[in-house]
């Protein structure tokens, strides 16, 4: 059941971000033809794919918008999802170059690894301050391309998800020739689920 202060945030959500799920869903699907980004090739993974890696999340709220009002300088959210439970789900991305080697590289690495959880707990704690949100109807998780974060999260109450970079190359290049019914998760490493 949704609060009345959830209400109002979904409300609002879709003041701003009216667009439905199915142009949504064409967006992702144009960033699958022409990846000139790599997390937004990632988001568009975790759009495409959100049932099988988060399947609590129902309906796309925002992405990419401040979930306050319009004081962008605290942040924005990845995602915002409504889940089956009527709670919020939010979620951060980040692209980590797990393929790069070198010591300045691994410290890069680690810093990615420490700032996205730190970016969704931040952002879980002004979602409860400022829309007056229980904090047991927001739940977080993280997305990346290391799968080195699969553990990080249990201290934070945080669910960590990956996939590899060749594994989400190997899917951009063949999006469109798959069948839509083979399952995506009998893809994804389990041990990172």
């Amino acid at each position: 059941m949704i609060t009345n202060e959830l209400s109002k945030f979904v409300s609002y959500c879709r003041r701003i971000q009216p667009q439905t799920q199915e142009d949504i869903k064409k967006f992702f699907e144009g960033v699958i033809l022409f990846p000139y980004d790599k997390e937004l090739l990632l988001q568009a993974y975790l759009f495409l794919n959100i049932q099988d890696l988060f399947p609590t999340c129902a309906e796309l709220l925002l992405f990419e918008k401040s979930p306050i009002a319009d004081y962008t300088d605290l942040g924005k959210c990845d995602f915002v999802y409504l889940t089956f439970k009527g709670n919020l789900f939010l979620i951060e991305t980040k692209f980590i170059d797990t393929e790069a080697t070198g010591a300045t590289e691994r410290k890069r690495r680690n810093k990615h690894r420490n700032k996205v959880f730190e970016q969704v707990t931040t952002l879980k704690s002004r979602f409860g301050e400022y829309w007056n949100i229980k904090i047991e109807q927001l739940e977080c998780g993280v997305f990346t391309t290391d799968p080195e974060v699969a553990w990080r999260g249990n201290d934070v109450n945080v669910i960590a998800k990956s996939i590899s970079i060749n594994y989400l190359e190997q899917w951009r290049k063949n999006y469109y020739s798959l069948d839509k019914s083979y399952s995506v998760s009998k893809q994804i490493n389990p041990s990172n689920c």
